[in-house]
């Protein structure tokens, strides 16, 4: 895809939606650090379910220690994975309380760190909470930029990297949301919703579904 193309893209999402955030519910980093580990592998409605009443309870490292292995699980139960995840919490809550005076660190390495943080978490939260121009890369965004042409790539890594490159500057810091936003409603997986998407003019994908 051409810059000018990939330019346009990006005005019009922005134009459509001028402040994009996670569909997650969080007050602050702490919550939503909690939150993105939490949803791996499970939607943002589910984790929302969840955290609501946790959050009312136990909202810092040291109140999540101190509900205990079990009683976290208590809250967390209804999402996948959630005895490895209660783990990994607990974990993060400690070395929070112990290497960063319980709080989320901003720089990737500490956050990487950290049980249960990975790159794309890290990403997530260096980007929704601290602002910085970061590309946290799923399968929604891999399968868009791929389908689209907009940033082709066999890994993770190089899609995140190619996006990077390739986004305009004044669009980078919210483009990890609409793109999220456009893979999980709009582009679809198996079967795109061409007939309303707003970029269908520029996209590159051979098979669009009609009409268009």
């Amino acid at each position: 895809m051409n810059a000018a193309n990939r330019a346009e893209m990006f005005r019009r999402w922005q134009a459509a939606n001028p402040h994009p955030t996670t569909e997650l519910e969080y007050q602050s980093a702490f919550e939503l650090l909690i939150a993105v580990i939490l949803s791996a592998q499970a939607t943002d409605k589910s984790v929302n379910k969840a955290t609501k009443p946790l959050f009312a309870r136990a909202n810092t490292p040291e109140q999540i220690v101190a509900l205990g292995i079990d009683g976290l699980k208590a809250y967390i139960k209804t999402i996948g994975l959630y005895n490895n995840k209660a783990t990994n919490i607990m974990a993060t809550c400690q070395q929070l309380m112990e290497k960063h005076q319980s709080q989320v660190p901003a720089n990737r390495a500490a956050l990487e760190a950290l049980p249960g943080v990975g790159r794309k978490t890290a990403n997530v939260i260096l980007n929704t909470a601290f602002g910085q121009p970061t590309m946290a890369v799923d399968t929604h965004i891999f399968r868009l930029a791929n389908r689209t042409g907009l940033a082709p790539g066999k890994t993770v890594i190089a899609v995140e990297q190619h996006l990077l490159k390739n986004i305009p500057p004044e669009y980078l810091h919210d483009a990890h949301h609409w793109l999220i936003l456009h893979g999980r409603y709009v582009c679809t997986a198996r079967k795109p919703k061409c007939s309303a998407c707003i970029v269908v003019d520029l996209c590159e994908f051979q098979e669009k579904t009609l009409p268009c």
